[in-house]
């Protein structure tokens, strides 16, 4: 066969295969369509959308240096890998979803692919996580486990394999099946890709910062994130001291495993301290032991010792976040670490996001206020009560006990107890200990007697503001389980003739003592059925309180952040 011949058949050939593959992708690309125009869609995307008020994050860039604002931009690179993790974390279809919707030319699909970025997945949030998107219901392991996977199913192959109980039970371990068995995977292999950007960007910006402890943190915790072992770059990031800009950065928060309550949620913000109002609020830390001691219920329901009675206190500008804490509702405020050892040795960082906090008072509490409040009780809603109430919700997770004895002797942390229930009571509990601590802070004269109806009545606004999170998520179940106690106590009162709420200064410093005392012991105890009938009685929504929250339907829900850093 001649050159020309074969040059000949080669360009047939090749046509063929160009021809064959283009036929193919049309074709996939057809099907793609006809995929995504059939697929089942929620009518009411645009109403959904409404709840999220975009809103600018914004930070003044003038407090940076040149080297710190180098530095800051490595570690809003290195976060931005996070949401890569977070979106794995989250459900099995997340991604595949997003990438289609991406590729979507229905403009309709852009409002789908809206709601999308803000849930981390085709569930709703605000919604019992049920899907706005497609059928497929989100398993209660979401991405961490197999999606058939039962409690059931789990705690039996822990039992029949009780040499693997570490590895399924660690916080930093995903399961999978493999064949007819279970195996647990470490983060760190199977989000290696991933973590080794996030580590490669921490290196950077420690190459780049001066400040010694900021560099130790950022090189130990690049080490930790590829070897699955957070202890020690945690107690670095305690000890971060004369440095503006920071991170948190790694997988902390277990309120996505719906299953177990156990698997840890990556997450990330970058953050720049401001330290004048850091000083301001310091003193708190000098009352934490007596308010422990304050606390109704019998000494074996409250540690000996509070621990991070020295720990930091930081007043913060978020800048970026990342992962799990900016799913659906935004955080307020964090305290972490979440490490029993760290907390016992160092104890916790108490972190409060202002700009968050002022965006969220003035795009939504202060409107909710205006609709469940008499005119009279809406002037004394301020955001300086706001700010006060969320420091004493997160100096609050310290109170009370971290271990329990379970009745077969077995000593274990309370989140392990009461597992999947645990981040529900864990969060009304700090909400209510807050509460019931500024009696004693009055007392003292840390904060004004003259604030005592102020406090409370922004308090009762912002329970509004947290039970329309829903009660799938811990802090709108937490809170709901106030709501319907302080209430059947008289704390909270419904004026049927106005339609408007009030708080009963009378009964509501009893109520909030009552309700304490029933939240600390349920962790004292560690009673996981207790824990659930407590639940199962305080946590329903009435026809009455079902009809109030959805007069709230045209007020944000919450804020959809926009972060100017990350342009």
């Amino acid at each position: 066969m001649n050159h020309r011949k074969i040059c000949f058949i080669s360009i047939l050939l090749l046509s063929a295969a160009i021809f064959g593959v283009h036929s193919a992708c049309n074709r996939n690309a057809d099907s793609e369509k006809r995929e995504m125009s059939q697929i089942k869609k929620a009518p009411d995307i645009l109403q959904r959308l409404a709840r999220f008020d975009p809103t600018e994050i914004t930070y003044d860039p003038g407090l940076l240096n040149a080297e710190q604002k180098q530095v800051l931009e490595k570690l809003v690179l290195a976060s931005s890998h996070i949401d890569k993790i977070f979106w794995k974390q989250a459900s099995h279809v997340g991604w595949d979803l997003k990438t289609k919707l991406e590729n979507a030319e229905d403009p309709e699909l852009r409002n789908y692919l809206r709601y999308l970025l803000i849930n981390f997945g085709p569930f709703d949030r605000l919604d019992g996580n049920k899907p706005f998107i497609g059928t497929y219901a989100k398993p209660p392991g979401a991405g961490f486990y197999p999606p058939d996977l039962t409690k059931e199913e789990f705690e039996r192959f822990i039992a029949a394999h009780p040499e693997i109980k570490d590895a399924f039970e660690s916080p930093f371990t995903v399961i999978r099946r493999a064949d007819s068995d279970l195996v647990a995977v470490p983060y760190s292999e199977a989000y290696r890709e991933n973590l080794e950007e996030v580590a490669r960007y921490l290196r950077e910006a420690a190459d780049l910062t001066s400040n010694p402890s900021l560099e130790k943190f950022l090189r130990q915790r690049a080490e930790d994130l590829l070897n699955n072992e957070y202890y020690e770059s945690d107690c670095n990031w305690i000890d971060l001291e004369d440095n503006l800009v920071e991170i948190i950065i790694g997988p902390y928060e277990v309120y996505e495993d719906g299953l177990n309550g156990l698997k840890a949620a990556y997450e990330s913000f970058v953050y720049i301290n401001d330290i004048e109002e850091m000083k301001k609020i310091e003193g708190y830390l000098a009352y934490l032991e007596e308010i422990q001691n304050s606390l109704p219920v019998d000494r074996k329901y409250k540690d000996q010792e509070v621990v991070g009675l020295k720990s930091p206190l930081n007043v913060v500008f978020e800048v970026f976040a990342a992962g799990d804490t900016k799913a659906g509702v935004q955080t307020l405020a964090f305290v972490l670490p979440n490490d029993e050892r760290v907390r016992e040795e160092k104890g916790t960082k108490k972190v409060f996001l202002k700009n968050m906090m002022e965006a969220k008072f003035n795009k939504v509490l202060v409107p909710i206020s205006e609709k469940v409040l008499s005119e009279e009780d809406v002037a004394k809603v301020s955001f300086w009560a706001y700010f006060n109430d969320t420091i004493l919700h997160e100096l609050s997770h310290v109170f009370g006990v971290n271990y329990t004895t379970l009745p077969n002797g077995e000593r274990i942390t309370v989140n392990r107890a009461l597992k999947d229930l645990y981040s529900a009571i864990e969060e009304s509990k700090a909400d209510v200990v807050g509460l019931y601590s500024i009696n004693l802070l009055m007392q003292k004269g840390w904060i004004p007697r003259e604030k005592e109806e102020e406090i409370y009545t922004t308090y009762l606004a912002g329970m509004f503001r947290s039970m329309r999170f829903g009660v799938n998520e811990a802090h709108g179940l937490g809170t709901l389980m106030q709501f319907n106690f302080l209430r059947e106590h008289g704390g909270v009162v419904y004026d049927g003739a106005t339609g408007k709420f009030h708080v009963d200064m009378n009964r509501i410093q009893g109520a909030v003592k009552l309700l304490a005392r029933h939240l600390l012991t349920l962790e004292g105890e560690g009673d996981y059925d207790k824990a659930a009938a407590f639940i199962r009685k305080y946590g329903a929504v009435d026809e009455g309180t079902r009809k109030i929250l959805e007069s709230l339907s045209e007020i944000p829900v919450d804020i959809a952040p926009i972060f100017t850093t990350a342009r």
